[in-house]
């Protein structure tokens, strides 16, 4: 199977992935707990949420390899290993990060920002591809989804407190709607979900 490479059309308004990336490579250079990220092997892209609520799925974060960044692992029987996706400069992509639209969008200011904080923390301290493991069974959230929530709630706080460019995350202010009506057509990048490839 062929590795996927982004698909990019052009528009005439508001660059949503664009914008995001940018705003995450400043989130990982300001943050000493996640300069181990490199932004350019995280593909970010934007999914259609398929109802317009506040509730449900916000954002995704996808790793590219299995457990200790193996290239294959199994589930159940079968052993697989993930289509392999790279950017349009070369680099291969360790992790998919995706916004779920109209939704996100329709967060308040300090959720969004959560929101994305949140997704960054998944990716592992060794950026091998695979997520940040905590101890237990909830190796995801850890032990506590209060707890996880409130971490990242003082990361965003921290990030603000060290004045990053307003013009970084202005748009992360306004909802969909109006987002909408002042810029024009929303969008960016979009990246096919990666599929798993059997091994024999």
């Amino acid at each position: 199977m062929r590795p996927q490479r982004p698909e990019e059309r052009s528009i005439a308004g508001f660059h949503f992935t664009q914008r995001m990336g940018a705003l995450c490579e400043d989130i990982v250079d300001r943050c000493p707990d996640l300069a181990h990220i490199r932004m350019q092997q995280v593909g970010v892209t934007w999914t259609q949420a398929r109802k317009r609520t506040v509730h449900g799925l916000h954002a995704w974060l996808l790793p590219m390899r299995f457990r200790g960044g193996a290239l294959g692992g199994r589930i159940g029987r079968q052993r697989y290993t993930v289509q392999r996706m790279f950017g349009p400069l070369g680099h291969e992509y360790l992790y998919l990060l995706a916004f779920c639209l109209p939704r996100f969008l329709d967060l308040s200011f300090g959720d969004k920002l959560t929101t994305v904080f949140h997704e960054l923390w998944h990716i592992s301290p060794d950026f091998d591809g695979d997520l940040r493991r905590h101890p237990g069974r909830c190796y995801a959230h850890s032990s506590s989804q209060l707890a996880y929530d409130q971490q990242m709630k003082q990361q965003a706080r921290q990030w603000l407190d060290d004045h990053p460019p307003m013009a970084l995350y202005d748009f992360l202010h306004l909802d969909f709607a109006t987002l909408y009506r002042t810029q024009g057509r929303i969008g960016g990048v979009k990246l096919r979900r990666p599929k798993l490839i059997p091994i024999d």
